[in-house]
């Protein structure tokens, strides 16, 4: 097709761009267009599809017929077969009267099922038998009735892995996707996203009777390094926002950052698989976490030893009882030989494997979990006898007895409900 022809359907139905994934998506849709064949249009969303399914239609031997795009992700599964194919009176509750469905409206026309993914399994089933045959039933009826629609459908979601998952039937895929156009994401298209950028501050500055907002070169170059996730949609809304906001109608790049949302990444380190590991395998395994745990559950050990300590300190009544166990608060002693962290070989992003760890300290490492437990006990123990005297010291005057704790009354009515002492 040539590029003059190309060049005209954009300027026709409002299509601003030249990168060259944009141009060829319009080349399939102007050559299926003459035909019936059904379109399955694949896009993230906010990156344009309905205007690919305006162009199949307009430029189709149906143009003159009506043309109907439908959320199906917006319809509640519950009222969806009735939108799409009719009910008939009575068929269900709130059902006065008859209604015609859009398959039967757009007779001779172009339905465009916008999230297609989204349809539910039984619509599905209904919305096969009028691609194969052109027919369908009302809600409520026995009467198959015939239609010429065509069907034009989008999604943003993996239809494949849908249908892996059961979420899709596979008969309706293959039935769809006899010809796919692919839309590609802002992200994708270059220079086409200053060129979208200029064009909204123009429409906006029209709309809003201000000057249009301009970019300097640096904030350009910042323009085009965001990968914007909302894709045109969110592109214009950002230079909505400018556009009202901003006294100063060139924009830096430091001005533009405030109106682009931080990308959310994850942080989590990626997980390597070992070095000499068989394939197929997990990468670090549930032993080498188990390590971890119970280092960092020692740790968590000492530091409560401290809290409980410094507590007895302040106390003058429980001198003797910290006398009597001062073995309770001394500090766990690390072992002879902690985990190492490696790198099997150097690659980009984070890695992350464990040394094999000898067969004694492996046994320490088993003792530690029979050695928490028991010291864990002893301290819920003195933590409980504390409790009680404070209380007998008090008259069993709770709010007295969790000031001299040195904790609140809060706190303590929680204590008491996990030693069962609230009958006290």
């Amino acid at each position: 097709m040539r590029d003059i022809e190309i060049q005209s359907v954009k300027q026709r139905f409002g299509i601003i761009g030249n990168s060259p994934l944009l141009n060829y998506a319009i080349q399939v849709a102007v050559q299926v267009a003459p035909t019936d064949m059904t379109v399955l249009i694949n896009g993230e969303s906010g990156s344009g599809k309905e205007s690919f399914s305006k162009i199949i239609h307009h430029l189709s031997p149906r143009k003159h017929g009506q043309f109907i795009a439908i959320n199906c992700g917006a319809i509640p599964e519950g009222t969806i077969d009735s939108e799409l194919f009719g009910h008939e009176k009575g068929s269900f509750t709130g059902a006065q009267e008859a209604r015609k469905g859009y398959f039967e409206v757009t007779n001779g026309g172009t339905i465009f099922l916008d999230e297609i993914g989204e349809m539910p399994l039984g619509t599905q089933a209904r919305l096969l038998r009028v691609l194969e045959n052109g027919e369908f039933i009302k809600v409520g009826s026995s009467k198959v009735q015939k239609t010429d629609v065509r069907v034009v459908a989008a999604t943003n979601v993996n239809l494949m892995q849908a249908v892996e998952r059961g979420k899709f039937r596979e008969d309706l895929y293959y039935r769809l996707n006899t010809v796919p156009i692919s839309v590609p994401p802002l992200r994708e298209r270059g220079e086409d996203t200053h060129l979208l950028f200029r064009k909204f501050a123009s429409d906006f500055a029209e709309r809003y009777h201000v000057k249009p907002i301009t970019l300097t070169s640096e904030a350009v170059q910042e323009l085009l390094r965001y990968r914007f996730p909302g894709n045109i949609r969110q592109l214009k809304n950002i230079v909505e926002q400018i556009s009202v906001l901003e006294y100063d109608r060139e924009i830096s790049a430091t001005t533009l950052r405030k109106y682009l949302p931080q990308e959310q990444q994850n942080q989590l380190p990626a997980l390597f698989h070992q070095h000499g590991q068989a394939e197929g395998g997990n990468g670090i395994s549930e032993r080498d976490l188990l390590y971890k745990v119970l280092f960092d559950m020692r740790k968590d050990m000492n530091d409560l030893k401290q809290v409980v300590f410094d507590l007895l300190s302040h106390q003058p009544a429980d001198t003797e009882l910290l006398k009597n166990n001062r073995h309770l608060f001394e500090e766990v002693q690390p072992f002879e030989k902690p985990p190492v962290y490696r790198s099997p070989e150097r690659r980009d992003g984070y890695m992350l494997a464990v040394d094999e760890p000898d067969e004694e300290y492996e046994e320490k490492v088993e003792d530690i979990s029979h050695e928490t437990e028991e010291e864990s006990l002893s301290l819920e123990h003195k933590e409980k006898e504390m409790i009680l005297k404070a209380l007998k010291k008090h008259g069993n005057k709770r709010k007295y007895a969790a000031k001299d704790l040195g904790i609140s009354e809060r706190t303590l009515y929680r204590k008491l409900k996990q030693y069962d002492l609230e009958d006290l």
